[in-house]
């Protein structure tokens, strides 16, 4: 399997086609293994993440291209501006499949323009281009001036003015309108740091099968089955989840400190069908067809989903479902994570209702259930005006600047705000959240759904686990953490993952790679790829000390609704999960659990200190 990539130093102007040998592909697959190899390869846990030091990576996977369901993803890595640590994130949509069709499977991104650029990607080269006419334009002018100089189909990557201005909260956003983002740790800042304001991907290229006629045969049974079993999120997308994660202490309310709340029938997935949804949209090769397309007040575009409900929404107390879509329009044309941006406010909130903050500092009220308090909020941090530049490199930061006890009020882990589910709920997500490689994230291991309405026989859970206990909960994380891994590395969406084997999985892998993975090859490389991750984060300094979780989730009960008086004990989680890993009592892989996996040559990252500060 021929795997092409370039490396372009935009600093020097130059860019080296290179093919990644095969058995490095087969330790690392694509898509995050790749990309975090890579980012060791030509990165440093020393570099500051907005250097011209800090590589940026977009990665495709093996599946991209070649019609497997839900396959139409690429993943993007980097060092993050708002952690500090590794950073990664995935994204759907359809510039991973016009980058293949361009005729890579990846490109490394090293250095830094001297001015604004894009790089165009057609039909097997690439060309730095000037850039400048684009800057200071919002997501959706960019792809639409992009598309109409280089031409269609293409898929266009680009960052909004927030990544411009090098905001914290940053994402890279993609296909217009429809705004399927890279959210989540500020990667569109690395973005603009470079100067580097858009990719446009096009080309003819096709994707070359070991067995294509098995690979289709088994994409077109599946295909149908998820049509059939994930009727709900055609319907509704993720947002029809909203009420029963509500209804079981799940959803996050006010700033998460509140149990229940009974304004939530405004903000559903229904109540997005009955308003404002025109129609839905789907990435490359996705028969589910989750994504929401929404119009009203002028404007028309994709519509907010579960994530972006919870925190621009329920998190504030904010029931207008048109104030939540206003606000998700700011964030996917500056480009700004939904997630970390209604963090932010919920967090300015709190503050002001407690007295941290005054009207005076904010330059207006911050009241709970203020959708134009909110939106107004929004613009603030995205052009760093007044308080809004004090929260624009994530409430971490915005707490230990303000002082008064506002880092209580900062709901995050590393640095990386809690998307909108609550470990108080799902126990599981307590260990998920805080060793997560890139902070707080319930994809990166998705136990949640374990203990909600889903088993994983091949994975050791046979039975729908009870949510409200810690034992087991610690060692759960581990095997479905190297699975989601997998997934992130071959790039499949993970939504289908719960009516999908691992057979299908190397029917796949092995029809497109000519392979023979097993399934105890898959296990160890989702092992190898998350203990890379966690190496890079040790060679940043990170410990025990840092899997941590915020006070106001480990001893304040919700009080109310469906997590009334649960707690999570973190620390017995970890107690559990650290062994299950091979890792140290304070988070460290051994040197033994390193060799197994091939990573022999990271045990001077996490044996010598001056390598994990950079000294």
């Amino acid at each position: 399997m021929e795997f092409k990539i370039a490396l372009v130093d935009l600093t020097g102007r130059k860019i080296t086609d290179q093919t990644i040998p095969e058995d490095v592909l087969r330790k690392y697959i694509g898509g995050s293994g790749l990309g975090t190899y890579l980012l060791f390869l030509h990165g440093s846990p020393a570099a500051d993440p907005l250097s011209p030091d800090n590589p940026l990576i977009f990665m495709n996977g093996p599946f991209q291209g070649t019609g497997i369901p839900t396959s139409g993803r690429h993943q993007i890595v980097s060092k993050s501006p708002l952690t500090g640590v590794f950073g990664e994130s995935d994204c759907g949509g359809f510039f991973g499949f016009h980058l293949k069709r361009g005729g890579y499977d990846g490109i490394v991104i090293l250095g830094k323009a001297s001015s604004p650029v894009y790089l165009a990607v057609i039909d097997g080269k690439i060309e730095i281009k000037d850039g400048s006419f684009l800057w200071g334009k919002d997501s959706f002018e960019t792809e639409e001036l992009l598309l109409e100089r280089e031409g269609k189909p293409a898929g266009v990557a680009c960052i909004g003015t927030a990544g411009e201005r090098q905001i914290a909260l940053a994402n890279i956003m993609h296909d217009g309108s429809h705004a399927r983002a890279a959210g989540r740790g500020g990667l569109g800042a690395v973005m603009g740091s470079k100067n580097l304001k858009a990719i446009v991907a096009r080309g003819s290229a096709r994707t070359v099968m070991a067995d294509e006629k098995a690979v289709r045969a088994k994409s077109a049974e599946k295909s149908k089955y998820y049509r059939e079993k994930l009727t709900a999120m055609t319907k509704l997308g993720t947002a029809g989840g909203v009420t029963l994660s509500e209804k079981n202490g799940d959803l996050p309310l006010k700033n998460w400190s509140q149990g229940s709340w009974p304004e939530v029938q405004s903000v559903t997935g229904e109540a997005m069908a009955e308003t404002i949804l025109t129609g839905n949209w789907g990435c490359m090769a996705c028969p589910i067809r989750c994504g929401r397309e929404v119009a009203f007040d002028g404007i028309s575009g994709g519509g907010p989903e579960y994530e972006t409900i919870g925190m621009l929404g329920s998190n504030c107390l904010i029931s207008d479902l048109k104030a939540i879509g206003r606000g998700n329009d700011l964030c996917n044309r500056a480009g700004i994570d939904t997630i970390s941006g209604g963090s932010a406010v919920a967090f300015a909130m709190e503050l002001f209702e407690r007295g941290i903050i005054t009207e005076k500092e904010v330059g207006y009220p911050l009241h709970w259930g203020d959708g134009e308090a909110m939106v107004r909020l929004l613009g603030d941090i995205v052009e760093k005006r007044g308080f809004g530049a004090v929260l624009a490199d994530g409430t971490r930061k915005a707490a230990e600047r303000i002082g008064k006890g506002a880092e209580r009020y900062a709901i995050h882990s590393k640095g990386m705000d809690f998307p909108a589910h609550d470990p108080r709920c799902y126990k599981s997500l307590a260990t998920g959240y805080a060793t997560s490689n890139r902070g707080a994230c319930h994809l990166s291991g998705f136990t949640y759904s374990a203990e909600r309405n889903v088993t994983y026989p091949e994975l050791g859970v046979d039975t729908v686990l009870n949510r409200t206990v810690d034992e087991g909960k610690g060692k759960l994380n581990v095997p479905l953490q190297n699975m989601m891994g997998v997934l992130d590395s071959l790039k499949m969406c993970k939504f289908p993952f719960s009516v999908t084997s691992l057979d299908d999985i190397l029917v796949w892998l092995n029809g497109i790679t000519g392979w023979d993975v097993n399934r105890e090859e898959l296990f160890e490389t989702g092992a190898r790829i998350f203990n890379l991750k966690r190496v890079f984060n040790v060679a940043c300094g990170l410990t025990r000390e840092d899997d941590s979780l915020p006070e106001r989730i480990l001893k304040e009960p919700r009080g109310t609704g469906g997590s009334a008086d649960t707690l999570p004990d973190l620390q017995f989680q970890l107690d559990e999960y650290y062994p299950a890993r091979g890792w140290s009592s304070e988070g460290i892989p051994l040197p033994e659990t390193l060799r197994s996996l091939g990573l022999e040559d990271c045990i001077p990252l996490t044996e010598d200190g001056s390598a994990r500060t950079g000294e």
